[in-house]
């Protein structure tokens, strides 16, 4: 074995699966918080600094843009030069950006500053599924994706609460100094807590990196930019077309690259495809669903962002509830029949919401579906998150872990632009009962779109392992761990 294998790899144990849960939950919360923690507070940004609509967009835009669109290639960087290391570079990245941003003098600076902290997440991000999956005894990583999908989900979920209670009771700012003393602690317990890994110490893939980021970025930019500028809009149409043209050319470069950055051969496992196509489906619907419902609550029914917040926790508080069972269910009995559970559920769910949405709707209406797209949406994360770890390799996590995520971005992106498109078509913001109209049919589409990745999730093979993937190459064959105990 030459000293290079040697080193890529070395594990060294630190702290055990404890530390590793707490410290890849606090980094994934932080990361998947700032996704919608911005949207309530836009008013009061553009109170502070100015700037016209297009611009407040651009705050939560630039930080979607660049975090989609790195998420492989972070991944890719941690596999190359150590996960651990990587980590810690991306959580300095996102707590400096958080840090600027929270000290911008004006909109063009915080728009660039989101824009540097979706870069930090992009490499933080997948690398916590990694160095988690390393540190956890294989027989009790349900129950430990179980906690870890569950603090993610409920920072998804809980961005617009957070972002409006600071910002209603403090100031927006704090909407980003949050993640000041989050990162300085996290830094100094990942560096002694973590354990080290590597993956196969294959050289980068630069040009599938270009092509896999050039598209991902193509695509979230049409769809992000979509709905304000129109469909039919000149960079919109480029966008699209022109990142479908070098998405379609790294899939047709990475089956034949010697060291591709997503081997494709991995999407002939079906438990890998099936996982993914319902991780996009449902980010999809959740995402869209939750970006109305949190604006029906305040300028229909009239809440504060804290009070709408607030009502939404039987949704957004369940995963911290159920999720942790759920993976404990995972282990037990495979995770194909929670996920599709608890993804026909948070559909049902939303099409009840849209049933008994009205201008002036009582919270005891709204109630049961909230309760059941909560538990739903529980059901859904640990397994889910298991499932992508175990179709494939130890050596190809990150980079599963990567895919899955954007592939997750790319759905919540898409889902904000579908439903937002739905609902201007049917309804609008002139009065209460038009943004019922359009509400209506945005949730019915996010219902159907859940209901969809239900679908998908029952083609994932059962505890019977589907590892025609796993088959190694001699390019891929890489050295078990060599595990050394510190002495410290």
């Amino acid at each position: 074995m030459s000293q290079q294998t040697e080193q890529n790899a070395r594990t060294v144990r630190r702290g055990g699966a404890a530390w590793a849960l707490v410290i890849t939950s606090v980094a994934g919360f932080m990361a998947a918080l700032d996704n919608l923690v911005v949207t309530t507070a836009l008013p009061s940004i553009r109170e502070d600094l100015g700037g016209a609509l297009h611009d407040l967009e651009w705050t939560v835009s630039a930080y979607t843009l660049t975090f989609a669109v790195l998420l492989m290639f972070g991944a890719a960087l941690g596999d190359r030069f150590g996960r651990r290391r990587l980590f810690l570079v991306g959580i300095t990245i996102f707590t400096g950006a958080s840090a600027a941003a929270a000290l911008a003098p004006g909109i063009d600076s915080l728009i660039a500053a989101r824009a540097v902290q979706g870069a930090g997440a992009a490499i933080m991000m997948p690398l916590t599924l990694t160095l988690l999956t390393a540190a956890v005894p294989a027989a009790k990583r349900g129950m430990a994706y179980g906690i870890w999908g569950a603090v993610n989900g409920l920072a998804i979920a809980s961005g617009p609460l957070i972002g409006g209670s600071l910002t209603e009771h403090i100031s927006w700012q704090w909407i980003f100094w949050l993640n000041v003393p989050l990162g300085l602690a996290l830094l100094p317990l990942a560096r002694l807590r973590l354990a080290e890994s590597y993956g196969t110490g294959a050289p980068l893939d630069i040009p599938g990196t270009l092509l896999a980021s050039g598209g991902l970025f193509g695509i979230v930019y049409g769809l992000v930019r979509g709905p304000a500028d129109g469909w039919t809009g000149s960079l919109v149409l480029t966008g699209l077309f022109a990142g479908a043209v070098l998405l379609v050319g790294f899939v047709l470069y990475s089956t034949r690259a010697k060291n591709p950055m997503l081997p494709m051969r991995l999407f002939r496992s079906r438990a890998f495809s099936g996982i993914n196509a319902a991780s996009m489906l449902m980010f999809l619907g959740m995402f869209g669903s939750i970006f109305l419902l949190s604006q029906y609550m305040q300028g229909v029914l009239g809440y504060s962002p804290t009070e709408a917040g607030l009502r939404m926790l039987p949704w957004t508080g369940m995963p911290m509830l159920v999720a942790p069972i759920a993976g404990i269910l995972s282990d037990r009995i495979g995770g194909r029949p929670v996920v599709a559970t608890g993804l026909f559920f948070q559909a049902a769910g939303l099409a009840y919401l849209a049933s008994v949405i009205t201008v002036d709707a009582s919270y005891a209406a709204q109630l049961p579906g909230l309760i059941v797209s909560g538990i739903g949406m529980a059901l859904f994360f640990a397994p889910a998150s298991n499932l992508v770890m175990s179709s494939v390799r130890a050596s190809q996590q990150g980079v599963a872990s990567g895919a899955n995520n954007a592939l997750r971005e790319v759905g919540g992106a898409l889902g904000i632009a579908v439903m937002a498109s739905i609902f201007s078509a049917q309804g609008g913001y002139e009065t209460g009962q038009t943004f019922v109209d359009g509400l209506r049919p945005a949730l019915v589409t996010g219902a159907a779109m859940v209901a969809l990745a239900g679908v998908a999730a029952l083609l994932i093979p059962g505890r019977r392992r589907d590892d025609r993937h796993l088959a190694e190459t001699p390019t891929e064959r890489a050295p078990q761990p060599v595990l050394e105990t510190a002495a410290r």
